[in-house]
This record gives C-alpha cells, structure tokens and sequence, in this order.
C-alpha cells in the first residue's frame, strides 16, 4: 500500500474517533447541564416564593398602616368639626341673648321717647300760650298791630332789593361799559372817519339875479299880471323888493321854489314875458326839476352802490333832493346813514349791502309827507311795503326813529346811523322858538320826578344836570333815578342825537367853632 493513501486511512480513522469522542463528551455535558439548570430553576422558584411571601407581608403592613392613618385623620376632622358645631353654638347663643338685652333695651327706650313726646307735646301748648302772651305783649309795646309790622318788615326788604337793584344795576352798566364801550367808539369813529360829508344849511328863499332893474317891472307886468301868474302857477311867493337887480323866490316847498327859479331864469334869458309864455316856460321847467329828480335819484343809489330798487323808489329817492329836515339836505342825509350803515355792518359781521339799502330808503317817506297825511316814518314803511322790499329793509324803516322797537340788527345800525349823521356839527339847525322850546320841556321832565331839586339843561340840550335832595334819594337810588329820567326822555321827548342824564347829589355837614 502506497504511504499516502495510509495516511489518508489513518486520518480518516483518527478523524473518526475524535467525532465519536466529541459526542461523546458532549452528551456527558448536556446531561450535566441540564441538572445544574434544573437545580437552579428550583432555587430561583423557592426564592420567588420567598419573596413573594415577603412582599405580601410587606403590603399587608402598608395596607394596615394606611387604614389606621385614614381612620385617625377622619376621626381627627370629625373631632375638629364638632368643636366647630360647639363654637357656632356658643356663638349663636350669645347673640340670641345679646339680641334680647337690646330689644328690652329699646322697648324702655320707646317707653322713654314716649313720655319725653308727650312732655314736649305739653311744653309746646305752653310756648305757643307765651308766645301768644309775648306777642299781644309786643304789640302793646310796639303800639302797632301785626299788619303793620309785617308791612314794616316788606318795606325794609323793599329798600334791601332796591339797594341790591341798583348795585346790580351798577354792576352790569359797568360791565356792559368795558365791554362795550370801546369796540362801540372804535366802529362809530371809523365809520364816521372813512365816510366825511359837508354839510350846508339848507334855506326857504331863492334868489334870482336880474340883468337890470327894468326887468323887475316886466316880470311883475300890467297891474301884476306876470306875476299872479308865475306865483298861481308855481304856489311860491315872489318878493320885489328894493333890492338891486334880484328877485326873491319863497316857499316851503323846494321844488316848487325850484320850479320857479327855473322858469323866471328861462324868462329871462328869453325876453318875452306874458302869461302864455309863463305857462311854457313853467311847464318846461317843471320837466326838467323831474328829470333832475330821477337823475338825483339814480345818482344816490349809484354812490351808494345799491341795485334793482323799483324805478318809483328812485324817483321818491330823487325827490329828496329838494327837501330839508331842520334845514338838513334829506337826500345828502340818506345818502350817508347808507355809507355809514354799510360801514357797521361791515365790522360787525352784518349783511353791508342790506344795511346800505335799509339806510338809503330809512327817510323815504319824507319824499311824500307834504302830498300825503301821515308822519314819514308810517309812509316810509307803506311805500317801502308797496314797492315789495324786504321785511328787514320795512323793519329798519319803522324802527329807525324809535316807534317800534328794533328787532334785527340791521334795524339797529341803521338807527345808530340815523343819530350819527343828524349830529355831525353843522348837519342840523333850529330856529330859536322851538330850540327854547326843547330846552324847557327837557328841564319840566326832570323836575316832575320826586327828590329833584333843580335841574339845568346845558350844551345846547345834549346834557341835563339833575341837582337832587340828599335826605330823599340816597346814592343806590341816583341810579334808577338817572334810568327813569333817561326813559321819560326818549318817550316824551323828540331830540337830534343823545341827551346825557348827569345825576348830582351833595351832602354837606356844617358846624360852628366856638
């Protein structure tokens, strides 16, 4: 046998017993093995149930344990609840006796009020007995009776009311004054100042001048029948007197003085002079003072700057071109109250324009009061009325002299207008009856008033110094006084401009030395 092949057999056989070895001391292994494991499994389940029993031992402990604590905290809140319960009604106990001490309490109280009621009751019939004795007692004393007292008492608050009247009064003049008075100065001087007008007096008398003397004659004509002819057919009066070379025209009626003026100049300048020619040339004149009229008229409402007033109120507007007021021109007078009225209402917020209009047409009723019976301020406002102006315009027409009072504002600018121009120096003039005559009902007005002791009206009727007795009007009474003398004025009384109330009271004290 070759050698490799016995070695191949001999590690084969070898191979062979090593696997029958290993199995061998496997099995042996595993047998072993196996009683180690079952040895342990029998000592892990012994200690298990070792344990086992001690952890229900354990629990049980925990358990018990447990109970008695929840039993004694229970035990312990239901003590503390029940002494709570005996705290309330210990509480409760004193409050129900607490409560009935202050019932007995308040039931003496009651019986106490009670009796001090009816004592009171009984000490009131006494008062009212002592009062009742008291006062006939007084009264006695007094030597008056309770009327009389009681009116003693009304006149002594009466003289208390009026003394606070008339401080009250003060008060708000004084008020009124430094509110007032300057912003007033301010408007009326700035007005005054950008609307400066001349002012010429105004006459009755025209006069004609004549080329030579000989004219005189032909214009009085054959046994005056030139001149009855002019004067019947102008209603103006001609005076031929020694004058040189002049004729006077006279009537109280401008445009017929106007007329007139005209015509004679035309008869002269034309030469011929006889009634025929009269009646032409009077005729001729009468159109052309017309047209002049509206001319005036239409240049009023231009200066002024108003508009779409009805054609029949500018021929009236005209008119006034030739009619005076205390020897004021009425037209030129209009014209300014329109300036100035525009002018106020300008720095018063106001509408200008209607304030314009108001001024313009305030006089207008002057333009009929020689055709018509009425006083201008009632044929103002027919007019005004008929020719469709607004109420505002009518309204300021009516009031601008006082006789309704003023409810608009345009109504008062318009009156404030009024009395600015009527007083500028110059603007008006009287003649000296009815200027004495104003002089002397403006001092009988004063003096009607009781405790006036002298009164002089001075400055040519724009003040009245009031000289009153001391021991009757004390100085809270000067003042209502000065407002009564001030409202018997303005309704008795007709006055261009303002009248100043100057109220003087003297107290004099005098004693001797010895």
């Amino acid at each position: 046998m070759p050698p490799v092949v016995f070695w191949i057999i001999a590690c084969l056989a070898c191979l062979a017993l090593g696997i029958a070895a290993g199995a061998f001391a496997r099995k042996k292994i595993a047998e072993k093995t196996i009683g180690s494991a079952e040895e342990q499994a029998r000592k892990i389940l012994e200690d298990g149930i070792k344990t086992a029993e001690t952890k229900k031992k354990e629990a049980l402990l925990e358990a018990k344990e447990e109970i008695l604590q929840t039993k004694n905290e229970f035990e312990l809140e239901l003590k503390e609840r029940r002494n709570e319960l005996t705290r309330q009604e210990r509480r409760v106990t004193a409050k129900e006796e607490t409560l009935d001490r202050k019932s007995e309490a308040l039931e003496k109280k009651d019986e106490t009020l009670q009796k001090k009621i009816k004592e009171t009751d009984d000490l009131y019939v006494q008062i009212e007995k002592i009062k009742d004795e008291q006062f006939s007692t007084l009264q006695k004393i007094a030597g008056m009776t309770a009327d009389e007292a009681k009116q003693m008492l009304i006149d002594n608050l009466e003289q208390e009311i009026k003394h606070e009247q008339a401080m009250k009064i003060t008060e708000l003049e004084e008020q009124f004054k430094e509110e007032a008075d300057q912003k007033a100065k301010d408007i009326i001087a700035l007005a005054v100042q950008r609307c400066a007008a001349d002012h010429v007096s105004e006459i009755t008398v025209s006069t004609v001048p004549l080329p030579s003397e000989e004219m005189k004659g032909r214009i009085i004509g054959r046994e005056g029948r030139n001149i009855r002819t002019i004067e019947t057919l102008t209603g103006v009066d001609l005076i031929i007197d020694d004058t040189p070379e002049a004729i006077t025209v006279s009537s109280f009626d401008p445009v017929r003085r106007e007329i007139a003026r005209l015509a004679i100049e035309k008869l002269i300048s034309d030469g011929r002079i006889h009634p025929t020619r009269i009646e032409e040339m009077v005729e001729k004149a009468r159109r052309e003072v017309d047209s002049t009229i509206k001319q005036a008229g239409e240049r009023a409402t231009y200066d002024v700057g108003i508009h779409g007033i009805n054609p029949e109120l500018v021929k009236l507007l005209g008119r006034l071109k030739y009619r005076t007021s205390y020897g004021q021109n009425v037209l030129a007078h209009s014209i300014e109250v329109a300036l100035l009225a525009g002018m106020m209402a300008d720095e018063l917020g106001a509408d200008s324009t209607l304030a314009k209009r108001a001024g313009l047409l305030h006089d207008i009723g002057k333009a009929l009061t020689q055709d018509v019976e009425g006083s201008h301020v009632q044929l103002g406002v027919e007019v005004a009325r008929k020719f469709k102006e607004s109420k505002e315009v009518i309204h300021a027409i009516e009031a601008h002299h006082g006789d309704v009072e003023a409810q608009t504002a345009i109504a008062l600018i318009v009156q404030a207008a009024d009395a600015i121009s009527a007083a500028r120096p110059g603007a008006r003039r009287e003649n000296l009856e009815n200027y004495i005559k104003r002089l002397t009902k403006l001092e009988e007005i004063a003096n009607d008033f009781e405790g006036v002791e002298k009164s002089y009206a001075i400055q040519a009727g724009r003040e009245i110094r009031i000289m009153v007795k001391p021991e009757l009007i004390n100085d809270d009474q000067m003042t209502i006084l000065a407002r009564d003398v001030v409202k018997k004025i303005e309704n008795e009384l007709e006055y261009p401009g303002q009248i100043k109330v100057n109220i003087i009271r003297e107290s004099r004290a005098t004693d001797f030395a010895k």
